[in-house]
């Protein structure tokens, strides 16, 4: 990695406006280095095939004026690292795609093994059904050994998030802002954990508000960066549905999760399966698409997780368990379907609840948590 010295031309020419990642990489190409690129005169600038003179003005006129020492102190200052395309360091799996960024800004570590890596994403207004989805397989995949991917948003990407950190695996955010800025604010203690567990990255300088136009370009790395995206719960109009045609322009898999055929918010997953995605309704329907040696196996084949859990439970805990599935359920069924009368099933749910099994919704409705063996 260079010196933070050495990698101010970087920095510089990626804060100029008009310049992207592909004018970036056009302008490398044909100068050899950003230092090349800013010491040269507007008359060169306009041989570069594609440059238009509005950038060729703006490069002339911005790359003296870029506040390239409050840029560096504000890196410092949040401890960030900055990655360039250069580096070894930097993700393969990105490189690979048709616009990488020429540069990220890092709060954390990236390692080998968030190579291989799984994009989680959904909608922000995730109903029980999703959030539960969306921690337990991000939990599962995370116990495997492969990297959850998603964009620190509320609903579904947070309970992504915290499904990998609840598993002690490795998770990573992408921003669609400056690393100084966490958006939203309330996720404070998340950007946090994930940057102990994983990183944070952003290809956006320090000071860049988050803005609705951002997040398209957010959900390029977001895909890129994967080997594949899980489309949890998203209606026709959300975000996800961006993400995912991302992945498959970039020839990366696509999955999604059945929903009920009335919800809003499943009508973009039942859509996507219809086009081809692939049904998820187990960890397993992911970890088959992926190389063989991206994930760890555990014992043999994996064991049934349900059937190890039940067995370490007493017996009533253990039969309102297997009644318990991964959609709510109200408490009476819950009594007519496991033989017990109300007031026992109350007393064994106050128990699973605090052992984490267990989450009690509105109108006395409950549903299993996603947890880490």
């Amino acid at each position: 990695m260079m010196s933070m010295e050495g990698i101010k031309d970087w920095i510089i020419l990626n804060m100029i406006p008009g310049v992207g990642s592909s004018t970036f990489r056009r302008l490398i190409k044909f100068f050899g280095s950003p230092s090349a690129v800013l010491n040269t005169s507007l008359k060169e600038l306009a041989m570069v095939r594609g440059l238009t003179p509005s950038v060729c003005q703006s490069i002339i006129a911005h790359k003296e004026s870029i506040e390239i020492d409050e840029e560096l102190r504000l890196i410092e200052k949040h401890s960030c690292n900055i990655i360039t395309i250069e580096d070894q360091t930097y993700p393969s799996a990105l490189k690979a795609i048709h616009d990488p960024p020429p540069l990220l800004y890092v709060k954390g570590e990236l390692t080998e093994a968030d190579s291989n890596s799984i994009a989680i994403v959904g909608t922000r207004n995730a109903s029980p059904y999703g959030k539960m989805a969306s921690e337990k397989l991000s939990n599962q995949l995370a116990s495997r050994g492969i990297t959850v991917v998603s964009g620190l948003a509320h609903g579904i990407d947070s309970y992504a998030h915290n499904g990998a950190l609840s598993a002690s695996g490795r998770t990573i955010a992408v921003m669609g802002n400056g690393l100084d800025i966490i958006y939203p604010s309330e996720n404070a203690k998340l950007f946090d954990a994930i940057v102990n567990s994983g990183a944070v990255i952003s290809e956006l300088s320090m000071g860049t508000q988050p803005r609705r136009g951002m997040f398209p370009q957010r959900n390029r790395l977001i895909s890129g960066i994967s080997l594949g995206t899980l489309v949890v719960e998203a209606s026709r109009q959300s975000g996800a549905l961006i993400t995912a045609d991302l992945a498959l322009e970039q020839g990366r898999e696509v999955f999604a999760i059945p929903g009920p055929i009335y919800s809003e918010e499943s009508k973009g997953t039942n859509w996507l399966i219809k086009q081809g995605a692939k049904l998820v309704d187990s960890v397993e329907d992911i970890l088959e698409e992926l190389p063989s040696h991206s994930f760890q196996q555990t014992d043999d084949n994996i064991k049934n997780e349900d059937a190890i859990i039940e067995s370490q439970l007493p017996q009533d805990e253990g039969t309102i368990w297997t009644v318990i599935g991964s959609s709510p359920i109200h408490i009476d069924d819950i009594s007519r379907q496991s033989g017990l009368p109300i007031f026992k099933v109350c007393s064994v749910l106050v128990m699973l609840e605090l052992k984490g099994l267990v989450q009690q919704l509105s109108g006395k409705m409950f549903i299993r948590k996603a947890i880490s063996l």
